[in-house]
């Protein structure tokens, strides 16, 4: 796999050799610390990161790689002098083996691999895609639980705009007997073009009102911030808030996730709570993005 652009481009079966590898490394860590020592990583982040960028940037050293990298590529790169992705892959593909890209625009990541030039990372496009967070999150879940087939899965807070909750999706909808609940504001519901894509799986999507329409044995609540800078206007306060009084209404075994950062939409009084699950989450993805760099260079054996 050159490229990591989308999670349509996984299956079952590539996601769980994924996961194992992550697992494996996370065991053992200093075992791969030399498996990219003959490579350097791009960093190119057009818009505000802190796991991700961190996480990828970590997981290129531990591996041995090098990085090179700008603070924010939309104000220091050629970017803002109207220099094209295209014509910027071009250029780095000159200084680097591969390049992670975040960039505001839906199709950046696919403008980037277009030119063919090295292997291109998507580390979120818009309000498109963010595959290797849902690879996280989804390796969380599996994590927890053994496996990703049958669990039940709440999606909260901004799924219109959400980048993570649209890669998760279609990557829960490859495993079996899965449902899916989702619970925002009707202004920020899912787009039907990804009801309609559960549907074709084999999924019905439950849409839900409130929180007492949730199952309360869920697997996992998936929360995720209103994406104030993808649109304009002023929609208010996030009205499904999760504090420890919602929360100790979900079963001892429901666990709490978010891609982060959060906002307002969940209380810190339950941060200590064994279910809050979004700070492990955070940390699973220096290993899940360990082993996508091993992947794209074959260094995965």
């Amino acid at each position: 796999m050159k490229h990591v652009l989308s999670s349509d481009q996984y299956t079952k079966e590539s996601l769980e050799e994924l996961f194992d590898l992550a697992y494996k490394i996370k065991q053992n860590p200093k075992e791969y610390a030399e498996k990219l020592n003959d490579k350097i990583i791009a960093i190119m982040f057009y818009e505000p990161s802190t796991r991700t960028r961190l996480s990828f940037e970590t997981a290129a050293l531990k591996l041995g790689a090098k990085i090179i990298t700008t603070e924010n590529a939309a104000e220091f790169s050629s970017s803002i002098k109207g220099e094209t992705i295209e014509d910027t892959v071009k250029v780095i593909s000159g200084y680097a083996d591969a390049m992670v890209i975040r960039h505001r625009s839906d199709t950046s990541a696919m403008q980037a691999a277009s030119v063919n030039k090295i292997p291109i990372l998507n580390a979120g496009a818009g309000k498109g895609e963010h595959p290797t967070q849902a690879l996280l999150d989804l390796y969380t879940i599996r994590e927890k639980r053994g496996t990703v087939d049958g669990v039940r899965v709440a999606i909260l807070g901004d799924l219109l705009h959400g980048r993570t909750i649209h890669s998760l999706i279609k990557l829960l909808s490859l495993y079996d007997n899965v449902e899916i609940y989702g619970l925002s504001k009707e202004v920020f519901k899912l787009p039907e073009e990804y009801i309609e894509m559960l549907r074709e799986r084999g999924i019905e999507y439950k849409k839900c009102n409130s929180f007492d329409e949730l199952p309360k044995d869920l697997d996992v609540i998936y929360h995720t911030r209103i994406q104030a800078e993808r649109f304009e206007g002023d929609f208010g306060k996030e009205e499904f808030v999760i504090d420890k009084k919602v929360l100790d209404t979900f079963s001892k075994d429901t666990i709490l996730m978010h891609p982060l950062p959060r906002v307002t939409e969940i209380a810190t009084d339950v941060d200590d709570d064994p279910r809050a699950y979004y700070f492990k989450q955070a940390h699973n993805g220096l290993y899940v993005r360990m082993a996508l760099l091993l992947q794209i260079f074959d260094r995965d054996k």
